[in-house]
């Protein structure tokens, strides 16, 4: 791991939003991902990551 954020990847930042979802921290994990989404070249992909941690501030239950 480095010490410099802007030294971590988009791998990095996907990581740390599957640990914060088995934390169970959803904000921080959505955050993480829209991050991980930024870094990523693809469109595609970047939508698939930031479906896969939607903001739960958006999403209620009903």
């Amino acid at each position: 791991m480095t010490s410099d954020p802007a030294d971590l990847t988009a791998a990095d930042h996907l990581d740390a939003a599957r640990e914060m979802t088995a934390a169970n921290r959803p904000y921080l994990a959505h955050l993480l991902a829209e991050e991980a989404a930024r870094r990523t070249t693809d469109p595609a992909t970047a939508a698939g990551i930031c479906a896969s941690f939607p903001d739960p501030t958006t999403t209620g239950k009903d």
